[in-house]
């Protein structure tokens, strides 16, 4: 009887000990992953909480050894970076923490099966000022991750008289939304994002403001490379003009007009002012000087950006999901900042 109760009770420690299990897999040789770095993050009331960081062995397999203390709340993440990128993997309350599967992939300066699927930009000119927000929408169908330090993964333009102030937030497949910064590509008025495309969707977003009298003129010219015609969104009130630019219909929910144009540059009449409404019927957030995630991201997805097509229901529900869970970002970016009790989570790109 003695000697079950010792058995259990040690079955039992090495149950709690074990808090997380799992493979990490290469999805470009479909082989397991060694010498990968997993590390688990939980969410508790005084922040995100590093649990452990260990090394996959020659079969790709980690283990996460020491308990998840007891306090915290909202899934655990998990982080296994690769050949300079980060993949993460959210795990949610109630999924299995055994048997987790990672998969990273093997890093190219060249696109690949990386290009731009959907390019999609917001006007709103509300008196004397002009806030936009544009999204690039990428397609990755390949087996490495595009990862090009040198030039970025995207460069675009701003007016002049946006002065070089934007605000990128970018999402990865399986990730969260984080903060990322728009860095000078050598060119006036020109920026890069420094942002991995891994295989799936990911998206780049930005957002800027700049002076603005209606009626007047916007132009700009789109440099990102193989992004397919641009498809302008305008609010009720607002109407555009311009050669290359036709309207495609309204958006049902807003009524916001949908415009399709032609051409990398672009030169549009723009007379009228307006706004368009979140589903909450407020964009307003509270800076705390903190990194801020931007918590009205589906704003454009859950608009129809093709002609009489809406976007797929699934990925509005996905990015609202990743909404909810960006404040956790939040707390991540400022530990990795920081640089994980290892040292190595300051040079990691997510």
């Amino acid at each position: 009887m003695i000697h079950r109760l010792t058995l259990a009770l040690f079955v039992i420690t090495l149950s709690a000990q074990a808090a997380v299990d799992g493979i990490v897999t290469n999805g470009t040789s479909g082989k397991p992953q060694a010498g990968a770095t997993v590390t688990l993050f939980q969410p508790t009331q005084q922040g995100p909480q590093f649990i452990e960081s260990v090394k996959t062995d020659a079969d790709g397999k980690f283990v996460i050894t020491k308990e998840i203390p007891a306090g915290g709340a909202g899934p655990l993440l998990l982080q296994a970076v690769y050949a300079g990128v980060q993949y993460n993997k959210t795990l949610p309350p109630g999924t299995p923490t055994t048997g987790v599967e990672i998969p990273v992939y093997e890093s190219s300066k060249q696109p690949g099966g990386a290009k731009v699927s959907q390019h999609v930009m917001l006007i709103e000119p509300n008196g004397t000022t002009m806030s936009v927000a544009e999204s690039y929408m990428f397609l990755n169908d390949g087996k490495t991750a595009w990862n090009n330090p040198d030039t970025g993964t995207l460069q675009f333009t701003l007016p002049a008289a946006a002065e070089g102030k934007v605000e990128v937030n970018v999402l990865a497949p399986s990730g969260l939304p984080i903060r990322r910064a728009a860095d000078p590509a050598g060119k006036p008025n020109t920026f890069k994002v420094d942002f991995p495309i891994k295989p799936g969707e990911s998206e780049i977003r930005l957002e800027w403001s700049m002076p603005f009298t209606s009626p007047g003129v916007f132009e700009g010219t789109v440099i990102a490379k193989g992004a397919p015609d641009m498809k302008l969104l305008a609010p009720v009130g607002v109407t555009l003009k311009g050669d290359g630019v036709a309207a495609l219909g309204q958006e049902p929910t807003t009524g916001a007009t949908i415009y399709g144009i032609t051409g990398p540059k672009y030169h549009i009449d723009v007379e009228g002012s307006g706004t368009l409404k979140s589903s909450s019927g407020s964009d307003s957030s509270e800076d705390n000087g903190s990194p801020r995630v931007s918590e009205n991201m589906p704003k454009l997805f859950g608009l129809a950006l093709a002609t009489g097509n809406p976007i797929e229901p699934f990925l509005a529900v996905k990015w609202l999901f990743a909404s909810v869970l960006g404040m956790l970002a939040v707390g991540f970016v400022l530990l990795y900042r920081k640089g994980n009790p290892n040292g190595s989570g300051s040079s990691e790109k997510k």
